[in-house]
């Protein structure tokens, strides 16, 4: 049967292939769109290419200046940030604004607060604000250097399967995911997201005003408990905090049209929803 998710997400992959450079001695890949307005910077988490923000990268690509990455081999969160300061550089995006979901927004979060000339504004989405004991939590409590890769797919795979039981309605969204844990990120790919977290710094103290800052969690999130997602809000501050009443880890694929809306608000372009529903999106 076919998979509408995939299916969109390959033609755009088509339209828009991944182009590959070398920062720092490492080789991340990235999507470029856009070529006015104001400049936004997406990173995925753990589970994701760039171009698994294609739904708002269509959107927005006529209205904004886009790049979203995809992780190298090598390295963790303080590299990264400075990478991702010279990709920006070289892109001439001089402000910037960063959205970053789990694993992104814990390096967004870093690369706000180590670069602040260079970052207009952050949004960090279903995240986290210390990597605190995760080492001792699965799967990061495994030896991710040298685990057989089957077995931290497999580990991503129970998860996931257990999300499509709970939630048939989302069986393509977790489809899409398989794929990208089962092969579609290469294993040194994978094995460094992992790394990042498990061995990443805490987050340096932000000095940004409230208004620039927006957090964004679902209600539903298996990964991000609601402890968790206190804690993210009680450091940030922020002036928005969107939560999505269904949406799991992945809002913006789950959530699309949403995801969109709140992402016009925050950059400041004109709304092409007129209301964000029934409930499903909440902004205090």
């Amino acid at each position: 049967m076919a998979n509408r998710l995939i299916e969109a997400r390959d033609r755009f992959a088509t339209r828009h292939p991944e182009q590959r450079t070398v920062i720092g001695g490492r080789e991340w890949g990235y999507v470029q769109a856009g070529d006015t307005g104001p400049a936004l910077l997406l990173i995925p988490g753990t589970l994701g290419r760039g171009d698994i923000f294609w739904q708002q990268i269509e959107a927005l690509e006529g209205r904004a200046r886009i790049i979203a990455v995809s992780y190298p081999s090598s390295g963790g969160v303080a590299e990264w940030a400075g990478d991702l300061a010279e990709l920006c550089a070289r892109f001439g995006f001089g402000r910037v604004a960063v959205l970053g979901s789990s694993l992104g927004g814990y390096l967004a979060q870093y690369f706000v607060a180590a670069y602040p000339h260079i970052a207009e504004r952050l949004i960090a989405a279903n995240t986290l604000a210390s990597v605190a004991g995760i080492a001792a939590r699965p799967p990061y409590s495994s030896d991710l250097d040298n685990a057989p890769i089957e077995e931290l797919r497999a580990g991503f795979g129970r998860g996931l399967g257990a999300w499509r039981e709970a939630h048939p309605d989302q069986a393509e969204l977790v489809d899409l995911l398989m794929a990208e844990v089962g092969g579609r990120i290469p294993e040194p790919e994978l094995r460094a997201r992992l790394n990042a977290l498990k061995h990443g710094p805490e987050l340096p103290p932000l000095d940004m005003p409230r208004e620039r800052i927006a957090t964004i969690e679902s209600a539903d999130d298996p990964l991000i408990p609601p402890p968790v997602r206190e804690a993210v809000r009680a450091r940030l501050k922020p002036s928005v905090a969107y939560r999505f009443e269904s949406g799991g880890h992945f809002p913006y694929v789950a959530r699309p049209e949403l995801y969109v809306a709140l992402l016009e608000e925050q950059l400041g372009l004109p709304a092409t929803r007129e209301t964000w529903g029934d409930g499903e999106l909440r902004a205090r």
